[in-house]
């Protein structure tokens, strides 16, 4: 099954809003229904493909036959940019100036090698494609002439060493199937990232994703042990032991690299057994601070739980942390703050943990909230993306950031964000919900994750740009990272280049022009084309 072409996953899941949550919009932010009616995929005119017949000819080759090339219009409509809301609101005004001028399916390591080569004969770029989830940008390459790499054939399980506990994918398995092949020989990845349900392997890699179970399971760049990546150059392979002194890290270099430097074709990971249990309960805190020193109390000195997230005042008031039950605590005049915490693994040891945390967090000044709003969270977990896309068909705005930093930095960055954004939007004229949450947790830092709600405007997308450039400078500003998990893309890349700074981006354009000479691969994300 394929996402909805102009929003997130599965149409079946796609539900509109209440009318009480309309009315709450309504009257908070002014927000006003569309009067624009959608486009239907069908409504899409496209250009026909401007690539040279021989060129597709020659991509039809590499990867055995002319029904591995799609050029038809839903295809490419289908592969055209990610799924931020501006992808989205510039797709649904049938904007496809980004659309790739095929679709490529290839099979194998080889395949992928024998794609690049005919794209680097015939001046072809080649965006690699898995689940198309990016929301930063990262799959809307600086050149009219490219093709969209889809790797969904390349979805199986290659090898289980039980002994190692290790597993080789292919970059093309979705999330949801990799749990499902690994959970029949008694193993997870626990990898649960919002964007679970599509996203794929490869895709966690490029962009270095963490999950909702970061705090047990850690990120997906520290699962990951090993990694072939098939270049216009050759081929490289990592992952040798699971460590090594032998040398600068090369997996390092390809985790991030967002197709910039390759095409990732298998990823070797570490797994382990699933959990006997899951247990999921809420914690409440008089405040955000509070919260965030509970947090950093069993992040620092244990125990630490698999899930430990907490939300900010206004998204706990508003509901966004159970996603099923917006709105719902506007009822509550002493909302506080929302904590979750979740236990995986053996029943004796969740229960030892759970006891070991619950005092720390008591000692705190939390307050337990029993299961009800831990169960709701988990239920939930997958349910912002489809909320977002009806947030967008009433006429509300929605869109996500998100950045790291160390803990003493936290309170800084999290008012400097929460500025940077109130002010710019209010100043465009659709004054800003704005509401936060920790979302991943380490002995040295944590990550914010921001949720912003307006009105659309006259123009929803030019409201918006000023506003991310606004964030990422006060992210910058107050010592975070420009992305904690979402990665660079095109949206988030010239406040990278201001992190990395002159020196380090010339060394990752050395490797670039190495690897790809040509300037083929996903040209203009993550770094500036020449």
């Amino acid at each position: 099954m394929d996402m909805l072409w102009n929003g997130w996953g599965d149409p079946a899941k796609a539900a509109p809003l209440p009318d009480t949550v309309t009315g709450l919009l309504r009257d908070l932010l002014g927000v006003k229904p569309r009067t624009t009616p959608a486009l239907a995929l069908e409504d899409i005119r496209l250009p026909e493909p401007t690539a040279d017949p021989a060129a597709l000819k020659a991509l039809a080759q590499a990867v055995g036959g002319d029904e591995h090339v799609r050029t038809d219009a839903e295809s490419r409509i289908r592969h055209t940019r990610g799924k931020s809301t501006p992808d989205l609101l510039r797709l649904r005004a049938g904007d496809v100036s980004d659309v790739p001028q095929a679709v490529v399916l290839p099979a194998s390591h080889d395949e992928v090698i024998a794609v690049l080569k005919a794209c680097a004969a015939h001046a072809l770029a080649a965006v690699p494609f898995g689940g198309g989830t990016s929301v930063v940008g990262g799959l809307a390459p600086e050149r009219s002439a490219f093709v969209a790499l889809d790797l969904r054939r390349m979805n199986g399980l290659l090898d289980l060493d039980p002994v190692s506990r290790t597993a080789v994918l292919q970059p093309g398995l979705r999330a949801p199937d990799a749990e499902a092949l690994l959970a029949r020989q008694g193993f997870t990845l626990g990898h649960f990232p919002q964007s679970y349900e599509w996203a794929t392997i490869g895709g966690f890699a490029a962009a270095r994703s963490s999950g909702q179970a970061s705090a047990g399971y850690g990120r997906f760049d520290e699962m990951v042990l090993g990694l072939t990546l098939a270049t216009p150059e050759g081929t490289i392979e990592t992952g040798r032991a699971p460590r090594s002194a032998a040398g600068p890290d090369l997996r390092q270099l390809i985790l991030g690299s967002e197709g910039a430097f390759g095409v990732i074709t298998s990823v070797t990971v570490r797994i382990r057994p699933l959990p006997e249990v899951r247990v999921y309960e809420g914690w409440r805190f008089a405040s955000f601070e509070e919260g965030a020193a509970a947090l950093r109390r069993l992040a620092q000195d244990g125990p630490r739980p698999t899930v430990l997230r907490l939300s900010d005042e206004t998204e706990t008031l508003i509901g966004l942390a159970q996603p099923e039950a917006i709105g719902a605590g506007l009822a509550q005049s002493d909302a506080g703050c929302l904590a979750i915490t979740g236990y995986e693994g053996t029943a004796e040891d969740t229960a030892q943990r759970r006891e070991r945390a619950a005092a720390v967090l008591s000692a705190c000044g939390g307050t337990l909230a029993g299961a009800e709003p831990g169960e709701r969270w988990a239920h939930g977990r997958y349910s912002a993306p489809y909320l977002r896309d009806a947030l967008l068909d009433v006429g509300a705005f929605a869109e996500t950031l998100e950045t790291a930093a160390f803990w003493s930095r936290i309170p800084d960055l999290y008012t400097a964000v929460r500025a940077a954004l109130t002010d710019t939007l209010t100043r465009t004229g659709t004054p800003p919900l704005v509401m936060c949450h920790i979302s991943h947790v380490y002995e040295n830092g944590a990550s914010l994750y921001f949720t912003v709600v307006s009105a659309q405007g006259d123009d929803p997308v030019a409201h918006w740009t000023p506003a991310k450039h606004a964030a990422n400078d006060a992210v910058l500003a107050a010592g975070g990272t420009i992305t904690h998990h979402h990665g660079v893309g095109t949206d988030h890349r010239d406040w990278y280049v201001r992190e990395a700074g002159p020196l380090g981006v010339e060394t990752l354009r050395a490797v670039k022009r190495r690897l790809d000479p040509d300037g083929l691969l996903n040209p203009g994300v993550l770094l500036p084309t020449d």
